[in-house]
C-alpha cells in the first residue's frame, strides 16, 4: 500500500488513459453495430453474413491487429488510435449478435400494433423496438465493457499508456507490487464499469421494475 500511495498521481493518469482507450471503443463500436444488428434481424441472408464475420473478427489475436494496424493505415506505432480501432471491432463484433437477437425477440405483436397505430418504421424501432431490446442490449455492452478493459493492457506491449504499463514495467523489474496492482485496478475497474451499465440499464427501462 505504501507504493500505491506514493504513486496516487501515476495511478490516476493510468486510469485517466484506460478508461478513454476502452471507452471510445465501446460508444463507437455500439454506434456501428445497431444498424448492423438491426439489418441482422430483418434478413435472414444478412443474418448468417453478418454474424459469421463478426465471429471470425473476434478470432483475431489482438495483439497482432494492434501491431500490423500501423502499417495498414499509417498511424505511428504509439498512436492511440491503435488500440482504439481493434477494440472498436471486438465491440461490434460482440453487439452484433447481441443486438439482433434483442430486435428478433421483441413481440411481433407489440410491433403490429405500433405499426396499426401509424408508427413508420424509424419512430417504431426507436420508440418501441430498441427501448425493448434494451436489457439484451445492456448484457452485450457489459461482456463487451469488460473484455475492453482488459484488452486495453495489451497497448502496452508495444508502448501505449494505460495500466498493461504496471505489468510490463514490474516483469522487466521483477517487481511484484506494480503486476498485483496492476491486476486489482483492472478488475476493480471492469466491477465499476459493470455496475454502471446495470445501473443504466435499469434507470432506462423502468417498466421491467414495474412490472415485477
Amino acid at each position: 500500500m505504501t507504493w500505491v500511495f506514493d504513486h496516487l498521481g501515476l495511478l490516476g493518469g493510468l486510469t485517466g488513459t484506460h478508461v478513454y482507450l476502452a471507452l471510445v471503443p465501446l460508444v463507437v463500436g455500439l454506434v456501428l453495430a445497431i444498424p448492423l444488428g438491426w439489418l441482422a434481424s430483418r434478413s435472414r441472408p444478412a443474418r448468417a453474413v453478418l454474424l459469421s464475420v463478426s465471429g471470425l473478427l473476434y478470432t483475431i489475436p489482438s495483439l497482432a491487429l494492434i501491431v500490423v494496424l500501423p502499417g495498414i493505415i499509417g498511424t505511428k506505432i504509439l498512436d492511440s488510435v491503435n488500440v482504439i480501432i481493434p477494440l472498436t471491432i471486438y465491440t461490434v463484433a460482440l453487439l452484433v449478435r447481441s443486438i439482433a437477437d434483442a430486435l428478433t425477440s421483441v413481440p411481433a405483436t407489440v410491433v403490429a400494433a405500433a405499426t396499426a397505430i401509424g408508427y413508420r418504421p424509424l419512430r417504431r424501432f426507436a420508440s418501441v423496438e430498441f427501448p425493448l431490446a434494451v436489457p439484451v442490449v445492456i448484457a452485450g455492452l457489459r461482456v463487451a465493457a469488460v473484455s475492453n478493459i482488459s484488452l486495453v493492457s495489451i497497448g502496452a506491449l508495444i508502448g501505449i499508456s494505460g495500466y498493461g504499463v504496471l505489468f510490463t514495467d514490474g516483469f522487466q523489474l521483477g517487481f511484484m507490487t506494480e503486476i498485483v496492482v496492476g491486476v486489482v485496478a483492472t478488475l476493480l475497474l471492469a466491477l465499476v464499469a459493470d455496475a454502471l451499465l446495470l445501473l443504466i440499464g435499469r434507470l432506462l427501462t423502468p417498466w421491467t421494475r414495474a412490472g415485477r
